[in-house]
Protein backbone atom coordinates (compact mmCIF):
# COMPACT_ATOMS: atom_id res chain seq x y z
CA UNK A 1 0.00 0.00 0.00
CA UNK A 2 3.16 2.62 0.90
CA UNK A 3 3.76 2.79 -3.25
CA UNK A 4 0.02 3.68 -3.99
CA UNK A 5 -0.66 7.08 -4.79
CA UNK A 6 -3.45 8.83 -3.28
CA UNK A 7 -5.15 9.33 -6.88
CA UNK A 8 -4.85 5.39 -7.02
CA UNK A 9 -5.79 4.73 -3.25
CA UNK A 10 -9.32 6.88 -3.45
CA UNK A 11 -9.70 5.86 -7.24
CA UNK A 12 -9.63 2.10 -5.83
CA UNK A 13 -11.90 3.51 -1.83
CA UNK A 14 -15.06 5.03 -4.72
CA UNK A 15 -14.84 1.31 -6.17
CA UNK A 16 -14.84 -0.44 -2.82
CA UNK A 17 -17.66 1.46 -1.66
CA UNK A 18 -20.13 1.50 -4.70
CA UNK A 19 -19.43 -1.99 -4.63
CA UNK A 20 -20.72 -2.46 -0.51
CA UNK A 21 -23.81 -0.12 -1.82
CA UNK A 22 -24.76 -2.25 -4.41
CA UNK A 23 -25.87 -4.78 -1.57
CA UNK A 24 -25.76 -8.07 -3.64
CA UNK A 25 -22.35 -9.23 -2.31
CA UNK A 26 -22.21 -12.39 -0.59
CA UNK A 27 -21.47 -11.15 3.26
CA UNK A 28 -17.60 -12.60 2.96
CA UNK A 29 -16.19 -10.78 -0.22
CA UNK A 30 -18.70 -7.37 1.49
CA UNK A 31 -16.60 -8.12 4.28
CA UNK A 32 -13.44 -7.94 1.91
CA UNK A 33 -14.30 -4.84 0.61
CA UNK A 34 -14.96 -3.18 4.21
CA UNK A 35 -11.65 -4.13 5.11
CA UNK A 36 -9.76 -3.34 2.06
CA UNK A 37 -11.77 -0.09 2.17
CA UNK A 38 -10.84 0.65 5.77
CA UNK A 39 -7.19 0.11 4.74
CA UNK A 40 -7.07 2.41 1.60
CA UNK A 41 -9.06 5.13 3.94
CA UNK A 42 -6.20 5.11 6.57
CA UNK A 43 -3.42 5.08 4.11
CA UNK A 44 -5.53 8.37 2.25
CA UNK A 45 -5.98 9.69 5.54
CA UNK A 46 -1.50 9.28 6.17
CA UNK A 47 -0.89 10.84 3.06
CA UNK A 48 -3.15 14.13 3.42
CA UNK A 49 -1.52 14.19 7.05
CA UNK A 50 1.61 14.17 5.42
CA UNK A 51 0.94 16.67 2.54
CA UNK A 52 -0.40 19.27 5.27
CA UNK A 53 2.80 19.17 7.24
CA UNK A 54 4.63 19.60 3.97
CA UNK A 55 2.24 22.71 3.12
CA UNK A 56 2.97 24.11 6.76
CA UNK A 57 6.67 23.54 6.48
CA UNK A 58 6.74 25.50 2.96
CA UNK A 59 4.79 28.80 4.34
CA UNK A 60 6.94 31.84 4.06
CA UNK A 61 6.20 34.87 6.23
CA UNK A 62 5.99 38.51 4.59
CA UNK A 63 9.18 39.21 5.75
CA UNK A 64 10.71 36.41 3.65
CA UNK A 65 11.17 34.37 7.04
CA UNK A 66 9.56 30.41 6.98
CA UNK A 67 7.15 29.88 9.24
CA UNK A 68 4.88 27.14 10.74
CA UNK A 69 1.27 27.81 10.41
CA UNK A 70 -1.24 25.39 10.57
CA UNK A 71 -3.18 24.60 7.49
CA UNK A 72 -6.27 25.75 6.92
Amino acid sequence: METVSFEEAFEQLEAAVAALQDGRMPLERALHFYEEGMKLAQHCSELLQKAELRVQQLHTSESGELETTPFE
